[in-house]
């Protein structure tokens, strides 16, 4: 039985990380831990446990001696997995808006 063609909707490539990252998830609480499972230029999935992630977050992104501080806005929920959109890098109490 032939299977059906399933289109990918997706406006960018994501690329498979599956890398611990942080997560800031309130100002006033402290870093929360949480996996990247995949990346592109206009958004992510991360997995979390533990906690709620708000419609609106940061996440501190590192790694091959990189450091950057991202906003990004929830557009799925399904169980642990949440899908978001890239807002742009935190700079100076604000976010730049991605490309």
């Amino acid at each position: 039985m032939p299977t059906a063609n399933v289109t990918d909707k997706r406006q960018s490539p994501r690329r498979l990380v599956n890398r611990v990252m942080k997560i800031l998830v309130d100002d006033q609480a402290p870093p929360r831990d949480c996996l990247l499972a995949d990346i592109s230029t206009g958004g992510v999935q991360l997995c979390v446990e533990g906690f709620e992630v708000p419609d609106e977050f940061v996440l501190l992104l590192s790694g091959n001696g990189l450091h950057r501080e991202c906003r990004y806005r929830v557009v799925w929920r399904v169980g642990r997995q949440i899908g978001a959109k890239s807002l742009g890098r935190v700079r100076h109490g604000g976010a730049t808006p991605s490309p």
